[in-house]
């Protein structure tokens, strides 16, 4: 029989997704959250800030994070777990159509808890982290 729960994934599991976010994304992130800060969306203000162009949501990024999480869950047996807790640092900008990386690697598990640790970066596509962090999931119980 399979291990189950915690158990299950191997610390240094590694799992990674790749988008090219555009301009689009950013518009359809705002308008979704309702986050229209003129750093994302206007163009001539964002040119007065240090960017000196809009740059995308860092919220956006924890969504890829999100979706590598769902990754990771698949090294796990039914019912999985889920993902309730983010400790980011968004540590440089990403422009529209930068392509991002997003990597989760497990570092720890606390079993007691029932909870993997993943190490979470977002990289550009010349390799410069934009956000580093890690996430935890809490690994649900069998009925």
């Amino acid at each position: 029989m399979g291990k189950k729960g915690v158990d299950a994934v191997e610390i240094g599991v590694s799992e990674s997704f790749t988008k090219t976010v555009t301009e689009t994304d950013a518009y359809l992130f705002a308008g979704i959250t309702g986050d229209f800060y003129p750093i994302h969306v206007n163009e001539e203000f964002a040119k007065t800030t240090r960017f000196k162009t809009r740059i995308v949501h860092g919220a956006l990024l924890v969504g890829f994070i999100s979706t590598v999480m769902a990754k990771v869950n698949g090294h796990i047996p039914p019912p999985g777990g889920v993902s309730y807790r983010y400790d980011m640092k968004f540590v440089g900008p990403v422009f529209f159509g930068d392509t991002i990386t997003t990597t989760l690697t497990v570092c720890e598990k606390k079993p007691e808890r029932n909870e993997i640790i993943c190490d979470a970066t977002c990289t550009n596509q010349k390799g410069d982290a934009v956000l580093t962090g890690q996430t935890v999931m809490k690994v649900l119980k069998e009925s």
